[in-house]
């Protein structure tokens, strides 16, 4: 089967939180944690928006692979690039895995105490922002 020479060969990622720009890259791929599941974009993809769920951004450039953190906002695909608004993301290196293990187990211990709904949903959420952070921060660029 022959590739479309139409489409385009590679998306522009841009990963913009309150801070600043995060990441702008040439990728091949874009995996993003939308807010009803993961998504996967490649090149020619149909345009979409879409809002932010929390887990991990993946990118891959050849076999080259990146992982940012992303927490909450609104993703704009279009067929040679994907815009990610996040209202928090990080860099696998810029993360403190000490500091984000004891974030999941302080959560963990506040899960097993809360008896009211909202309580337990707060510390359900700083569970799965710490072990985000963690399984991004093992995973360095390979």
């Amino acid at each position: 089967m022959a590739l479309n020479p139409l489409l385009p060969k590679e998306l522009t990622l841009e990963v913009v939180t309150p801070e600043g720009l995060l990441l702008r890259e040439q990728v091949d791929e874009v995996i993003a944690p939308g807010d009803e599941g993961y998504f996967g974009v490649l090149p020619g993809h149909t345009p979409f928006l879409s809002t932010l769920g929390l887990g991990e951004i993946t990118y891959r450039r050849g076999a080259e692979k990146g992982h940012l953190t992303c927490f909450w906002g609104f993703a704009e695909v279009l067929p040679d690039r994907v815009n990610l608004l996040a209202e928090i993301g990080e860099r696998a290196e810029e993360i403190d895995a000490g500091r984000a293990e004891l974030a999941r187990t302080r959560a963990v211990e506040r899960m097993k105490t809360i008896t009211d709904e909202a309580g337990y949903t707060e510390a359900h959420l700083a569970y799965i922002r710490a072990v985000t952070r963690l399984a991004v921060a093992r995973k360095r660029r390979s």
